[in-house]
């Protein structure tokens, strides 16, 4: 599960839910909401797996 949260607001942004998550999906959804909210100023993240750690998201 990718949840996407504003730490300001506490806006949840978006909520995926799937059995396996990889980088490419994080990047998808991660893409859509800057599109849609702007490019954030710094992105945190809480990951048990090496989704969010992957070279891509850090670019």
């Amino acid at each position: 599960m990718l949840c996407v949260i504003d730490e300001y607001t506490r806006e949840c942004l978006a909520i995926h839910v799937r059995r396996k998550l990889n980088s490419q999906d994080a990047l998808c959804i991660l893409g859509k909401l800057f599109v849609r909210h702007g490019s954030p100023q710094h992105i945190r993240s809480n990951n048990n797996g090496p989704e969010l750690i992957a070279q891509a998201v850090r670019d």
